[in-house]
């Protein structure tokens, strides 16, 4: 039997916290990093990379601080995935989704769109124009499919990162009326928490799977750790009650693990001011553990 290569895992931590209320989203790279929830196994290698952070002097708003840190983001996303490595990267707040997909989608550009599974308890998809609060960190998706302010779409080129054929959301429950009729518009697939829970996560999980690979040079899966139950994982930015549960969300990532098409994840919001006895932390690593290549059998 030929010999499964090893894959290389490559965390990017994105200490992101100047778009969301709580900049203590930030401190959860260096957490996560601390707690050593992301462990090698015999056919993956778990590698801590640089935690980025936002240039000295690029913070007098919260528009410059995002912009800056996300065009670091991309580029070490972009190094990372075209040196043959899986990129992880772990927020902050999930406005550093803006960095993370316009790395990722500069190295697919030339042979393909992007797919992108969005997982969380929110849309992500507001403007400036909409956003009833001004948080930067609900607009991330909006700004990928290229709308929104110029600083932020403009991030590693004009044009848009991601297409809305390509992009589905997994797990809604918390929305505004601006954002959802901006993904109605697009024709993204929005599979909110009834829909979860009428019909299994597998199930919508299957037919996410099959958007984000048809017609794309490669996916990635983007997770908000609020679209988990916060009753389970309470570490997170802005809790919503209802949400997935960590072992179901750790079975539906585990269908991926061998896909050479999925490229690049993002695991987002720890708080770990929030956390109770580093449960959201432990879910993180599981999250990544799941997604882990089965050994080969050997007889």
């Amino acid at each position: 039997m030929k010999p499964v290569p090893r894959r290389h895992i490559i965390v990017i931590g994105a200490a992101s916290g100047a778009g969301a209320p709580d900049p203590a989203t930030a401190e959860g790279p260096d957490a996560l990093r601390r707690y050593h929830v992301f462990h090698d196994s015999p056919l993956q290698h778990v590698e801590w990379d640089a935690i980025l952070r936002v240039p000295r002097g690029a913070g007098d708003t919260p528009l410059h601080a995002v912009a800056a840190l996300d065009t670091r983001l991309a580029a070490e996303v972009e190094h990372t995935l075209s040196a043959g490595h899986f990129p992880l990267v772990v927020g902050g707040d999930h406005s550093c989704a803006i960095g993370t997909w316009s790395g990722v989608h500069r190295v697919l550009a030339s042979t393909g769109p992007l797919g992108l599974i969005w997982i969380d308890a929110h849309m992500d998809s507001h403007t400036f124009a909409t956003t009833p609060s001004g948080q930067i960190h609900g607009m991330p998706l909006a700004v990928l499919l290229g709308h929104g302010e110029a600083a932020l779409t403009a991030i590693e080129g004009t044009e848009a990162k991601l297409r809305p054929e390509h992009v589905c959301l997994i797990g809604v429950r918390s929305y505004e009326a601006g954002e959802a009729a901006l993904l109605h518009r697009l024709g993204v697939r929005v599979f909110d928490m009834d829909e979860v829970r009428r019909r299994g996560l597998a199930a919508v999980f299957d037919e996410a799977l099959a958007i984000v690979r048809n017609g794309t040079a490669g996916f990635g899966v983007s997770v908000d750790l609020d679209a988990l139950d916060p009753e389970e994982e309470p570490g997170v930015g802005t809790p919503v009650p209802g949400g997935l549960r960590r072992a179901e969300l750790a079975e539906a990532l585990s269908h991926m693990r061998d896909d050479p098409a999925f490229v690049a994840m993002e695991i987002v919001e720890y708080n770990p001011c929030r956390d109770r006895g580093h449960a959201t932390a432990d879910a993180a690593g599981a999250l990544v553990d799941a997604i882990a290549p089965l050994r080969p059998n050997r007889d």
